[in-house]
């Protein structure tokens, strides 16, 4: 028998006023695209931002649905955007922002398993890591700097 450690490290700032300009108007992209999620269920509004290699940038907001569990959360709907439209682009940073109608989120929301699942799908593909930037409504922003951090045992292609 063996013992296994993982460690992860995030980089945090304090408020997006702190983010680089770049990352900045990323998240607030992020944050307008939340406000127009479809959560009428949960009340739990979710925007994500992509910023692709090409330039682009790719938005989704969480879409639910009466027949639970068949709606999507932010991050997949970007991320397959971004695949339909630009199969070729690289996503370089993702922004996400979550906020709930009913109690203040202050503090940083990450991607939930599927979504954490579906950029490492999407960050093996591209062999290039995605920077990940997520918070609540307000307060601190959290930076994984691959989807290793919050997935350290990935389950990809090699695996069938």
């Amino acid at each position: 028998m063996k013992e296994i450690s993982i460690n992860t490290s995030f980089t945090v700032y304090q408020s997006v006023a702190e983010l680089p300009q770049d990352v900045q108007s990323l998240m607030e992209q992020a944050i307008e695209i939340r406000k127009k999620a479809y959560a009428p269920y949960s009340k739990f509004r979710v925007g994500a931002a992509l910023l692709l290699d090409n330039g682009k940038v790719v938005l989704g907001s969480n879409q639910e649905n009466a027949a639970y569990p068949s709606g999507l959360c932010a991050e997949r709907v970007a991320i397959f955007q971004s695949g339909a439209i630009y199969p070729e682009a690289k996503i370089v940073k993702m922004a996400v922002s979550a906020a709930s109608d009913t109690n203040k989120t202050t503090t940083p929301i990450p991607p939930c398993g599927a979504c954490r699942q579906s950029i490492s799908e999407y960050e093996f593909k591209q062999e290039y890591p995605i920077e990940i930037y997520f918070m609540g409504e307000s307060g601190e922003v959290y930076l994984s700097k691959s989807i290793s951090n919050l997935l350290p045992l990935t389950f990809d292609k090699n695996f069938l």
